[in-house]
């Protein structure tokens, strides 16, 4: 038990030390080189050559504010200074007592601290006694276990009558991190300090037990490697003198797989081949055979590892620089490294970017892996039909070869690239097997530790790669496959995103590919953006790409025949002479409201387009004809939209059955390309209904969406490529299905600003603010009007009958 007497305040200089603590009766050197430290040490020097001593929460800090250092410290005598060559101070100091710290000041150039000193008495009780045997005995064991400290000098210090100069003394000398230090610093109550350290020793000596039965066991294990050392030597010697040579190619294989780190299941297999090996004649077939698998299972990284750029700002600049948008693609990839940096040991990444040609999925790969500081494999997978290019084939073929994966991880060379496998959704199958079947085992995260390739015939682990796929469309991917990795949509770029990809990537790089400057040639965003709406129709930047370098090489022809001191500002007005006549509309080309004429929005492969739809009405008995390479889906659509009219045919102002005198042809131009999908249900309906009823169509207004039979409108895919497509094309209004309001998220504001975006539930909202006037139900509706019938009007091959 212990008392604390009164308290006494006391102002001195305070310097604050680094990456060490300072105890009472602990004789401590230390160099002090911080112009605030150096005039501390001088102000106590002048005066009674007392100074406090306390540590800073963080080392690495040079100059740490005053609630940047521990509060509790050590106030201390300065034995002894000398002052070095170099402007430093070297300083031996005495600890004396603890204080703490009521109050710092900075105002002359150093810290100067107010202490509360804290006089303890400390009453003898029998748990005192017994602490302090406690202690002494296990300081004691733990000198013994040490080979850091001196048995004698430890024990004649250890040997003191105060309880707390015992434990001050035993702290300053065990190894501990510098904030169990601080703790123990900080109690001042000596029976306390006592009960940590017995916690603290009785540890400690448990960890020095467990290095010393490691270094037993090592011993032993040496001793017996020495015996192996020897036979082995002698074993080589009685080989030399039978001439098979000091080294056989035998023993450097041996070597070889010794060292290459492979699963204990792996390395017996490899043993037992090379045993085999040994046997067999060396010109034999077997031989080769045996020989081949062996340099396999050494060439393929068992262990090595790429050393990961795990900081996510290096990591976030690269991706900046490599590339322009794509933020959900860069924050996921900033997410999985952050990820990286808290787990131990992740799982592998199965990533796969789905989009268009053009918009940067293989070359977004490869800076995800300069990113991360790995490898980059690799390997595309278009037209593969063969199960065996993933599993490779077994030994008992002739010239048989692991599969793809296994020979990309040969040339990466480390456990852990990231392997690109492009194209993923143009595999095929026949007799020879499916590869995408066997594909689900490499991309399954469960599985992938234990892929077995059919040539090494062991399970070779895959968990570290970061698997990258590549795909245009997701519906030739089995679905089993897609379940197994994380689809990343790339969509199609804006205008202005491909306008800051051409600034910042694609005119500088093909102006260096054709030799050029600066200097020579310079191109104004106008003409960038007159190139990307009149000589490139799609969602990627190729096109664009290929037409800079159209014009780059036209300007090294120039240079080269006119000399270097040319110099061409490509604009506007200036393009065409350089690509000939523009070859896209930049807007849609109909100018007036028509009647049968809508505009329809479609999802490509390229991006979004606009399609229009037409009907026209002739006399006849009731046909619909549907023409423009429509498939089922789309038929159905207007089958749908048909049924819908004539069940509301009152409220379109027709008669019941005006359908049984007319024939209906809704046509899709551009009938060379095949089209489907069930969002052209309200424009074909938008169609009929406006040439039924004579009332014209608003040429600014495009639409997409699914029909019902009760003029529901369901929601559609592919938002934003079609909102983008009409603002490309000059439409100034967009009708989109309520349920995708949820979609306005993913459409550039720049998008938004210029295309009004209205959601409808019904046919009802599509036709109110598609058609030019509202349709007005009248009592005895007149038969429609209806074009003169020809034979060329109907396509007898091609029709539908409703």
């Amino acid at each position: 038990m212990f008392n604390r007497e009164k308290t006494e305040l006391k102002r001195v200089p305070m310097m604050p030390v680094r990456d060490m603590v300072i105890f009472p009766q602990m004789m401590t050197p230390f160099i002090v080189g911080r112009e605030a430290s150096v005039r501390a040490l001088e102000e106590a020097l002048a005066g009674d050559k007392k100074i406090f001593l306390a540590t800073q929460h963080d080392a690495s800090v040079d100059d740490p504010k005053p609630e940047e250092i521990y509060t509790v410290g050590t106030l201390a005598n300065i034995v002894q200074s000398v002052k070095l060559p170099d402007g430093n101070i070297k300083v031996l100091v005495e600890g004396s007592e603890r204080a703490k710290v009521v109050q710092i000041s900075t105002d002359e150039g150093f810290f100067r601290a107010t202490l509360r000193l804290v006089p303890v008495k400390l009453e003898n009780t029998p748990a005192l006694e017994q602490a302090v045997s406690k202690v002494t005995a296990l300081f004691e064991q733990y000198v013994k276990l040490s080979q850091s400290l001196n048995y004698d000098t430890m024990i004649a210090a250890a040997r003191v009558d105060d309880p707390g100069k015992l434990s001050d003394t035993i702290a300053a000398n065990l190894q501990l991190p510098v904030e169990e230090k601080q703790e123990l610093l900080e109690n001042f109550d000596p029976l306390d300090r006592l009960q940590r350290l017995g916690e603290i020793l009785e540890t400690e000596i448990d960890k020095l037990n467990v290095d010393r039965n490691i270094n037993t066991r090592v011993k032993r294990q040496m001793e017996r490697a020495q015996k192996e050392y020897y036979l082995n030597e002698k074993m080589k010697a009685i080989q030399k003198e039978l001439g098979r040579g000091e080294k056989s190619e035998i023993d450097e294989l041996k070597k070889k797989i010794d060292a290459a780190g492979m699963p204990k299941d792996v390395h017996e297999k490899a043993v037992q081949e090379l045993k085999r090996l040994e046997m067999m004649p060396p010109m034999s077939a077997e031989s080769t055979v045996s020989r081949n698998y062996l340099d396999w299972l050494l060439a393929v990284p068992w262990k090595k590892k790429s050393k990961e750029i795990r900081d996510i700002g290096v990591a976030e600049r690269i991706l900046e620089e490599d590339h322009h948008g794509l933020e959900k693609i860069k924050e996921r990839i900033l997410e999985y490294l952050a990820v990286r940096q808290l787990v131990k040991n992740p799982r592998g990444s199965i990533l796969c970017f789905v989009g268009p040609p053009g918009v940067g999925k293989t070359s977004l790969a490869m800076s995800i892996g300069r990113a991360t500081g790995r490898k980059f494999v690799r390997v595309s997978l278009g037209g593969v039909r063969d199960e065996a290019e993933i599993r490779g084939h077994r030994r008992t073929y002739i010239g048989a070869l692991p599969g793809q994966i296994i020979q990309m991880m040969k040339k990466a060379a480390t456990v852990n690239p990231v392997f690109v496998l492009d194209e993923v959704d143009k595999m095929s199958m026949d007799f020879r097997g499916d590869p995408s079947a066997a594909l689900m085992e490499v991309l399954d995260p469960e599985l992938n530790h234990c892929f077995t390739d059919h040539y090494l015939d062991v399970e070779y682990d895959l968990s570290k790669v970061m698997f990258i796929c590549t795909a245009n469309v997701l519906h030739t991917i089995p679905q089993p496959l897609q379940d197994r990795m994380e689809i990343l949509r790339l969509p199609g770029y804006t205008e202005m995103e491909k306008l800051q990809i051409a600034r910042r990537f694609l005119v500088k790089k093909q102006r260096e590919a054709a030799g050029l400057t600066e200097f020579n040639v310079t191109f104004t965003d106008d003409a960038i953006t007159h190139i990307i709406r009149h000589y490139t129709h799609e969602a990627g930047v190729r096109n664009l790409e290929r037409e800079l370098a159209n014009i780059c090489r036209k300007m090294s022809r120039k240079v080269v025949k006119d000399g270097k001191d040319i110099r061409v500002g490509v604009t506007p007005a200036n393009v065409n002479d350089y690509l000939g006549v523009i070859k896209f509309r930049e807007i849609w080309a109909e100018k007036h409201d028509e009647v049968g004429l809508a505009v329809g929005l479609a999802w490509t492969e390229v991006g979004g387009q606009v399609l229009a739809t037409e009907s026209q009405l002739m006399e006849g008995k009731g046909r619909l004809t549907l023409t423009g390479k429509l498939g089922d889906v789309m038929q159905e659509s207007a089958q749908a939209a048909m049924s819908y009219i004539r069940s509301r045919s009152g409220n379109f102002g027709l008669p019941k059955d005006f359908y049984r005198h007319l024939d209906i042809h809704v046509h899709v131009p551009e009938g060379a390309i095949p089209k489907d999908g069930p969002s052209a249900g309200i424009t074909i309906a938008t169609s009929i209904a406006s040439a039924l009823t004579k009332i014209p169509v608003r040429c600014d207004v495009a639409m997409t969406g699914e029909i019902t039979l009760r003029g529901k409108v369901l929601p559609i895919g592919g938002v934003k490529e079609k909102v983008m497509a009409a603002q490309r094309m000059g439409l100034r209004t967009v009708l989109l299905p309520k349920d995708n309001e949820k979609d306005l998220a993913d459409i550039p504001p720049e998008v938004q600003a210029t295309v009004a975006i209205k959601f409808v539930e019904t046919m009802d909202d599509v036709l109110q603010l598609a058609l030019e006037r509202p349709i007005i139900p009248v009592a005895h509706p007149p038969v429609p009007e209806v074009a003169p019938k020809f034979e060329a009007d109907v396509e007898e091959d091609q029709g539908l009958t409703n």
